[in-house]
C-alpha cells in the first residue's frame, strides 16, 4: 500500500502514510489477478453536534494505478460499504468527510450525492457549521473556516505534477473549475474539506441500488 501512494504522491513519506494508516478503522482493497492495484482508507466516528449524535464516516488516503483509471469497482464497493455502515444505525444522521487535494477525488462527490457541500451550483451552506467544527477539532489551526480549506504549512502529500494537473477536457467540467478555484493550493498539499450527507434522499440513482444491496456471506 506504501509503495503504491509513494509512487503517485510527493510530498509524504512512509512514516507519515502509516501514521494515517493507524488512524483509521478499516481498508478497502482493490485487485488485478492477485496485484493491488488501489485502496481507500476509512474512520467511522461518533460526533455530538446540536445536541444530538450523528456518524461521521472520514475518508482517509485513496488512490488507483493510473493504468486502471475508469474502473468503477472500488467506488462501487465503498458505497456498497457505506450502506452497511448506515443499516448498523439507520435512525443516526451519517455524514461523509472528504479531504480533496485533487480534482479527480472531488468527482467522486457529484457521483455519489445530489448535493455535498461546498457545491458549484446548489447551495448546501447549512452544512458549512458542522464542516467547520469537525474540519477544527481534527485539524486545529491548519483549518481555515474562511476558504474551507486545510492549509498544511508543509505538504503532506500532494499528487505528482503529471497526475495533479487536469487535461483541457476535464477543465470543461464545472466541478474541476470549482475544485480549482476553492483549493488553488492543491499542488502543495492543501486539502478541501467536503460534507456530504449519505442519506437515501440525497442520492443519485445507483448510488441508491448499491447503497441498499445487500451483501451475502455464504
Amino acid at each position: 500500500m506504501a509503495r503504491l501512494y509513494l509512487a503517485s504522491y510527493d510530498g509524504s513519506s512512509h512514516a507519515i502514510f502509516f501514521a494515517d494508516l493507524a488512524a483509521k478503522d478499516e481498508v478497502l482493497l482493490l485487485y488485478a489477478a492477485d496485484e493491488l492495484i488501489g485502496f481507500t482508507t476509512l474512520r467511522t466516528f461518533d460526533y455530538q453536534w446540536e445536541g444530538r449524535t450523528v456518524r461521521v464516516v472520514y475518508s482517509g488516503d485513496t488512490i488507483v494505478e493510473r493504468a486502471h483509471w475508469g474502473q468503477q469497482a472500488l467506488a462501487f464497493a465503498w458505497i456498497s460499504r457505506m450502506g452497511a455502515i448506515k443499516r448498523e444505525r439507520p435512525d443516526t444522521p451519517l455524514f461523509w468527510m472528504l479531504l480533496v487535494k485533487g480534482h479527480r477525488t472531488f468527482r467522486y462527490l457529484p457521483v455519489f450525492g445530489k448535493s455535498f457541500y461546498p457545491h458549484w451550483s446548489i447551495d448546501r451552506s447549512d452544512l458549512k457549521p458542522l464542516t467547520d467544527a469537525l474540519a477544527k477539532e481534527m485539524f486545529a489551526s491548519d483549518y481555515n473556516p474562511a476558504t474551507g480549506v486545510v492549509e498544511f504549512a508543509e505538504s503532506r502529500g500532494h499528487l505528482k505534477p503529471h497526475l495533479a494537473l487536469p487535461t483541457a477536457g476535464e477543465l470543461e467540467r464545472d466541478g474541476v473549475r470549482f475544485f480549482l478555484e476553492r483549493n488553488p493550493g492543491f499542488q502543495r498539499g492543501h486539502e478541501l474539506v467536503c460534507l456530504c450527507e449519505v442519506e437515501e434522499h440525497n442520492m443519485k440513482p445507483l448510488t441508491l441500488r448499491l447503497f441498499r444491496k445487500v451483501e451475502r456471506v455464504s
